[in-house]
């Protein structure tokens, strides 16, 4: 008898069966989605998946952003750098790069960046131009970029 159970433990290993238990399932209900608990990383089939918003653009607060990013950049002065910036209330993000050499215009110095600007699936380049004021720089202008 020893040898019996032996035989049957091992063929069974890890399987578990309660004795007098029914071999037929009982049919389980669907189950309910309360959309409290929906965290938009799985649509639930029933539910149509959410469209993402329109984004209209740089906002000012983003585009505030991106020019402090520009004036750090352009009086640090240093040749093929760029400086990152990132608005933490929309989410955008970017870097902004110096372009070529300086020039003077109405007697200032002045020099033309580039700045990326991401949020979500948005990607966009704006163009900008700075002047000197002082030992800081002024952005003078700064739209979307326009390829020539």
């Amino acid at each position: 008898m020893a040898v019996l159970a032996a035989i049957v433990v091992a063929t069974c290993g890890g399987c578990s069966y309660r004795i007098g238990q029914s071999q037929m399932a009982t049919p389980k209900a669907e189950p309910v989605v309360d959309p409290a608990e929906v965290t938009g990383s799985i649509t639930p089939v029933s539910q149509p998946a959410p469209t993402p918003a329109a984004d209209d653009g740089p906002t000012d607060s983003d585009m505030a952003f991106a020019r402090n990013a520009a004036s750090d950049v352009l009086t640090r002065g240093a040749k093929d750098s760029s400086q990152p910036w990132e608005n933490p209330k929309t989410g955008a993000r970017g870097s902004v790069t110096p372009l070529a050499s300086s020039y003077t215009a109405e007697g200032r110095t002045c020099r033309d960046f580039l700045a990326s600007y991401v949020k979500g699936r948005s990607e966009a380049w704006l163009q900008g131009e700075a002047c000197k004021a002082g030992s800081r720089w002024e952005i003078r202008a700064m739209q979307p970029w326009k390829r020539s």
